[in-house]
C-alpha cells in the first residue's frame, strides 16, 4: 500500500474531521498518512499530534511553515518543542523558505529557518522541507547549518535536477507531489527519472494541487495513486514496483513501520 508523505488534515481544510477523506484513501489503496502539523496558529500542530495519537495509521510533524514565521513567538517556538518530542511525532517540518508569496519577511524566514533546524538537529529527527522561489538560499542555509546530520525530505519537489543533486548530497529525499502529473513539468519529470530508486517519495500535499486527470478539485489522499502512475510510466516500472519502493523509502527515512500489504 502507499503512504502519503505529505497531507494537511487539520480543520482547516477538513471542517467535519479526516474519517471520510481517509476512509476513501483506504479504498484507494494509501495505507499511511504523514499529517502535518503547521498553520496559521498553533491549532494545527496540536490537531497533527493528537490525530496521530489516535489513529494507528496517521503520523505526525509539526514546525514553523516560512509564511508563518513573523507570527510566531516565544511561546509558540516553545510548544512546537514540546509538540516534536510527543510519539509518532516523525519530524519537524513543514519548514523553509517562500520568497514567491513573502508573507513573512525574508530575513524572518532565514531566521525561524535555521531555528527549527537547529531544534530537528537537537532532537534528531528529520526535516521536512517547503522552498519556493527560493533554491540557493535554501541549498545554503541547510549547509551552514549542517542540516545533511538528520537530512529530511524535499517536499513538493518542483526545482531541477541541479537542485535534486545538492538535495541529495544533503541526505534529503525528494517527495513528489501532483505537479509532477503536469505536462510543463519538464524539470521536475526530470528529477524525477534521475532520482535514484532508494530516494524518491509520494505525497498529495492536500488539499491541495490535485494531479491530473482530477487537477483543479480539491485533493485528498486518495487521490496520489494518480501521481504514483505517473512516477511509475516515467521510471519505466510497474504502478505496484513504485509503490513498494516509495513506501520502503518514506517507512526508512521517517522511522514508519511498513503498513500491511
Amino acid at each position: 500500500m502507499l503512504v502519503d508523505s505529505h497531507c494537511h488534515l487539520d480543520p482547516a481544510y477538513l471542517p467535519t474531521g479526516p474519517d471520510d477523506v481517509l476512509k476513501r484513501a483506504k479504498a484507494a489503496g494509501v495505507g499511511t498518512f504523514v499529517c502535518i502539523g503547521v498553520g496559521r496558529d498553533l491549532g494545527a500542530a496540536r490537531g497533527a499530534v493528537a490525530l496521530a495519537a489516535a489513529r494507528a495509521d496517521v503520523f505526525a510533524t509539526v514546525g514553523v511553515h516560512p509564511h508563518d514565521a513573523a507570527k510566531t513567538d516565544e511561546s509558540g517556538f516553545d510548544e512546537i518543542t514540546t509538540l516534536a518530542q510527543k510519539p509518532r511525532v516523525v519530524a519537524i517540518g513543514e519548514i523553509g523558505l517562500d520568497y514567491h508569496y513573502d508573507h513573512s519577511p525574508r530575513d524572518v524566514q532565514n531566521r525561524v529557518f535555521r531555528r527549527m533546524i537547529a531544534l530537528a538537529r537537537e532532537l534528531k529527527k528529520p526535516i521536512v522541507i517547503h522552498t519556493r522561489s527560493a533554491p540557493a538560499d535554501t541549498l545554503a542555509i541547510l549547509q551552514e547549518e549542517n542540516a545533511r546530520d538528520v537530512g529530511g525530505i524535499i517536499h513538493c519537489f518542483s526545482e531541477d535536477r541541479a537542485f535534486a543533486e545538492r538535495a541529495l548530497d544533503l541526505d534529503f529525499d525528494l517527495s513528489f507531489s501532483g505537479i509532477l502529473t503536469f505536462k510543463n513539468a519538464h524539470a521536475i519529470r526530470e528529477a524525477a527519472r534521475f532520482a535514484p530508486a532508494d530516494r524518491i517519495l509520494v505525497e498529495t500535499d492536500s488539499p491541495f494541487l490535485a494531479p491530473v486527470p482530477l487537477r483543479g478539485k480539491t485533493c485528498e489522499p486518495a487521490y496520489i495513486v494518480h501521481t504514483a502512475r505517473c512516477l511509475a510510466e516515467l521510471r519505466g516500472q510497474t504502478f505496484d514496483a513504485i509503490a513498494e519502493q516509495t513506501t520502503a523509502n518514506v517507512a526508512k527515512r521517517l522511522d514508519l513501520p511498513l503498513p500491511p500489504g
